[in-house]
Protein backbone atom coordinates (compact mmCIF):
# COMPACT_ATOMS: atom_id res chain seq x y z
CA UNK A 1 0.00 0.00 0.00
CA UNK A 2 1.07 3.41 -0.86
CA UNK A 3 2.00 5.84 2.00
CA UNK A 4 -0.70 8.16 1.08
CA UNK A 5 -3.36 5.43 1.57
CA UNK A 6 -1.86 4.93 4.71
CA UNK A 7 -2.20 8.27 5.40
CA UNK A 8 -6.05 8.36 4.74
CA UNK A 9 -6.17 5.10 7.17
CA UNK A 10 -4.12 7.07 10.25
CA UNK A 11 -7.05 9.76 9.33
CA UNK A 12 -9.78 8.02 9.72
CA UNK A 13 -8.34 5.89 12.90
CA UNK A 14 -7.77 9.31 14.91
CA UNK A 15 -10.95 10.35 14.13
CA UNK A 16 -12.67 7.31 15.15
CA UNK A 17 -10.38 7.09 18.28
CA UNK A 18 -11.37 11.18 19.16
CA UNK A 19 -14.96 9.77 18.19
CA UNK A 20 -14.84 7.73 21.63
CA UNK A 21 -12.51 10.31 23.59
CA UNK A 22 -8.99 8.68 23.17
CA UNK A 23 -6.11 9.90 26.11
CA UNK A 24 -3.10 11.57 24.19
CA UNK A 25 -3.49 10.16 20.63
CA UNK A 26 0.23 10.32 19.19
CA UNK A 27 1.27 9.29 15.68
CA UNK A 28 4.84 8.27 14.89
CA UNK A 29 5.91 7.84 11.28
CA UNK A 30 8.05 4.56 11.63
CA UNK A 31 8.11 4.37 7.75
CA UNK A 32 12.20 5.05 7.56
CA UNK A 33 13.36 3.22 10.75
CA UNK A 34 10.98 -0.28 10.16
CA UNK A 35 9.60 -2.32 7.43
CA UNK A 36 6.25 -3.17 9.75
CA UNK A 37 4.15 -0.17 9.23
CA UNK A 38 4.04 3.41 7.89
CA UNK A 39 2.55 4.40 11.26
CA UNK A 40 2.45 3.69 14.87
CA UNK A 41 -0.65 5.54 16.34
CA UNK A 42 -0.85 5.28 20.41
CA UNK A 43 -3.78 5.97 22.17
CA UNK A 44 -5.35 5.38 25.56
CA UNK A 45 -8.40 4.83 27.62
CA UNK A 46 -9.38 5.38 30.66
CA UNK A 47 -11.02 1.26 31.97
CA UNK A 48 -11.46 -1.68 29.92
CA UNK A 49 -15.19 -0.93 28.80
CA UNK A 50 -13.54 2.61 26.98
CA UNK A 51 -10.46 0.84 25.27
CA UNK A 52 -12.39 -2.09 24.16
CA UNK A 53 -14.90 1.11 22.50
CA UNK A 54 -12.16 2.47 21.35
CA UNK A 55 -10.77 -0.57 19.25
CA UNK A 56 -14.48 -1.51 18.04
CA UNK A 57 -15.21 2.31 16.69
CA UNK A 58 -11.87 1.77 14.68
CA UNK A 59 -12.33 -1.08 13.34
CA UNK A 60 -15.97 -0.13 12.55
CA UNK A 61 -14.44 3.34 10.84
CA UNK A 62 -11.98 1.31 8.99
CA UNK A 63 -13.75 -1.49 7.75
CA UNK A 64 -16.07 0.90 6.22
CA UNK A 65 -13.94 2.36 4.57
CA UNK A 66 -12.77 -0.52 3.05
CA UNK A 67 -9.50 -1.42 5.17
CA UNK A 68 -9.21 -4.78 5.70
CA UNK A 69 -7.88 -5.33 9.66
CA UNK A 70 -4.94 -8.44 9.45
CA UNK A 71 -4.86 -8.79 13.20
CA UNK A 72 -5.98 -7.82 16.81
CA UNK A 73 -4.43 -9.09 20.14
CA UNK A 74 -5.51 -8.11 23.79
CA UNK A 75 -9.25 -7.98 23.00
CA UNK A 76 -10.44 -9.11 25.96
CA UNK A 77 -8.31 -8.23 28.34
CA UNK A 78 -8.11 -4.59 27.23
CA UNK A 79 -4.88 -3.61 29.03
CA UNK A 80 -2.93 -3.03 25.81
CA UNK A 81 -4.78 -3.80 22.64
CA UNK A 82 -2.92 -4.10 19.03
CA UNK A 83 -4.47 -3.40 15.97
CA UNK A 84 -2.86 -4.57 12.60
CA UNK A 85 -3.70 -2.53 9.50
CA UNK A 86 -1.25 -3.68 7.54
CA UNK A 87 0.35 -0.17 6.96
CA UNK A 88 -1.16 1.56 10.34
CA UNK A 89 -0.58 -0.24 13.55
CA UNK A 90 -3.32 1.43 16.17
CA UNK A 91 -2.09 0.80 20.02
CA UNK A 92 -4.94 1.53 22.78
CA UNK A 93 -3.34 1.10 26.28
CA UNK A 94 -4.38 1.76 29.40
CA UNK A 95 -2.89 4.07 31.29
CA UNK A 96 -0.49 1.96 33.15
CA UNK A 97 0.79 -0.71 30.74
CA UNK A 98 1.59 2.72 28.28
CA UNK A 99 3.77 4.27 30.80
CA UNK A 100 5.16 0.32 30.87
CA UNK A 101 5.63 -0.08 27.46
CA UNK A 102 6.19 3.30 26.73
CA UNK A 103 6.43 3.00 23.13
CA UNK A 104 7.07 6.21 21.81
CA UNK A 105 10.36 6.20 23.76
CA UNK A 106 11.28 2.75 22.27
CA UNK A 107 9.89 4.08 18.24
CA UNK A 108 12.28 7.60 19.11
CA UNK A 109 13.98 7.18 15.56
CA UNK A 110 10.85 7.50 13.71
CA UNK A 111 9.09 11.00 13.23
CA UNK A 112 6.09 12.20 15.65
CA UNK A 113 3.29 13.65 13.60
CA UNK A 114 1.74 16.69 14.17
CA UNK A 115 -2.21 15.52 14.18
CA UNK A 116 -3.15 18.73 12.93
CA UNK A 117 -0.67 18.28 9.89
CA UNK A 118 -1.61 14.66 8.58
CA UNK A 119 -5.56 16.03 8.54
CA UNK A 120 -4.05 18.32 6.81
Amino acid sequence: MEKKNSMEMARLAITALEDKKAEDIRVIDISEVSVLADYFIIAGGGSKSQIQALCDNVEEVLGRSGYTQKQTEGYNTANWILMDFGDVIIHIFDRENRLFYDLERIWRDGKTVDIDELRA
